[in-house]
């Protein structure tokens, strides 16, 4: 089983749950982040990280999110690890909860 990041990351791609993975899985797009299903080990603290909220258990994706699984593993193989938090994008607050946020997403 793997973790997901879900679409309310899109554009709001807080960081906080990078300095807390243990074998570093997460990889940096231009306006979220994803898990790499290969390298997640399912340890659990990535999820209570995200101020967004936008982290789920594989078991725990609703059929509308259920996509992220394989956008996650997709994107993962082409995007960079990031392993230190940042500062989120000035207007992330806005965006937060924000539907429809798919479409907007940056490959």
């Amino acid at each position: 089983m793997t973790y997901v990041v879900t679409e309310n990351c899109i554009k709001c791609k807080y960081t906080d749950c990078v300095e807390v993975c243990p074998v570093d899985c997460f990889h940096e797009g231009p306006n979220m982040l994803v898990i790499d299903p290969e390298e997640c080990i399912d340890c659990t603290l990535c999820e209570p990280e995200c101020p967004a909220q936008a982290i789920f258990s594989e078991d725990d994706l609703s059929a509308e999110q259920a996509p992220f699984l394989v956008i996650n593993a997709d994107l993962a193989k082409d995007w960079p690890v990031i392993t230190e938090k940042k500062d989120a994008p000035a207007d992330a607050e806005e965006w937060d909860g924000k539907p429809g946020k798919r479409a907007l997403l940056e490959r």
